[in-house]
């Protein structure tokens, strides 16, 4: 409680102190030069709020490349930035299990959404102890319902902005209509028996189900669980029963596990490659396609098929 209100302090003096004292702002928690400042979690929530927000909204994103939500710890100054921030986006569903707390409560005080929990219940996959799947990004047809709840969050924080969010809420849906349309038509040219996809954790069920890929993780939906010696060597007799010839480490979690796989496989005289690195819970590099929500999907895709077509 002490850490919370130094922090809180903090923030009140660097407001008003405004602009003479270096924080770039002229009121608590608006740019000086007018526009929104939003604050999301994840790099996949912060491209889809600057997508919808476009010139009128100032987005931050407080999980870098490589960051992984599941065990993302915030520093005082990430607590700063949600402090000034006027609207706050994250995904829910326990993605970002340290901070729940931490956003829930800040729900209080300021607009605080989080995308994935406002998708329908029955659109939802659940996991064996029947705690909702977060990954929901990786189906693009339910990211498409995303953009209208963040659409629907700024209109309600800024209605001049109105004709602003709802024309580029329009124009980014079409985009990744054509993402979705991409992804199956590209998925669609690997042969049934080959598609399946051993990843380190179980980040890619929503992927699975939309463009009909089988799907298997050494761990869990979140990296917070840990795999055993049963997990490892009932992935391992999958690999070789099935005569499966990749498996795909993740950009967001170590790729020790996803060797032990390949090294158990070649101990029972089946060779596995490494088919290539994929982005599940975070973005790749900004300035980069993959540093997009749009190209990480396409890069996905595309990685997927080299390696099991």
């Amino acid at each position: 409680m002490r850490q919370w209100a130094r922090l809180v302090l903090a923030v009140w003096l660097c407001v008003a102190a405004g602009a003479a004292a270096g924080c770039g702002t002229s009121r608590a928690g608006e740019p000086a030069d007018g526009r929104i400042r939003a604050v999301a979690t994840t790099g996949m929530v912060a491209d889809l709020v600057r997508n919808v927000g476009g010139g009128r909204v100032a987005v931050t994103a407080l999980m870098g490349p490589g960051v992984d939500p599941h065990l993302f710890k915030a520093s005082e100054g990430d607590m700063a930035r949600l402090q000034q921030a006027q609207i706050v986006f994250y995904n829910g569903l326990h993605l970002e299990g340290r901070m729940g707390d931490i956003l829930e409560k800040m729900a209080r005080d300021k607009p605080t959404v989080a995308v994935a929990e406002r998708i329908p219940e029955e659109l939802l996959l659940m996991a064996e102890d029947g705690v909702p799947d977060p990954h929901v990004w990786f189906d693009v047809s339910l990211w498409m319902l995303a953009v209208d709840i963040v659409r629907d969050s700024l209109i309600e924080l800024d209605p001049a902005g109105r004709s602003v969010y709802e024309q580029n809420a329009a124009v980014y849906r079409e985009e990744l209509a054509e993402l979705d349309r991409y992804a199956r038509a590209q998925l669609n040219t690997v042969p049934a028996g080959r598609r399946v996809l051993v990843t380190a954790h179980d980040a890619f069920g929503y992927f699975g189900r939309a463009y009909g890929i089988e799907v298997r993780g050494l761990q869990g939906i979140s990296t917070a669980t840990e795999y055993g010696l049963a997990d490892l060597r009932q992935l391992v007799d999958l690999l070789v029963e099935r005569q499966i010839k990749a498996v795909f480490i993740e950009s967001s979690v170590p790729r020790s596990s996803v060797e032990a796989l390949v090294e158990g496989a070649a101990a029972r005289g089946h060779a596995v490659a490494i088919g290539g690195e994929l982005f599940s819970d975070a973005l790749g590099a900004e300035g980069t396609p993959e540093g997009t929500y749009a190209g990480m999907i396409r890069h996905n895709v595309d990685t997927i098929v080299a390696a099991l077509r």
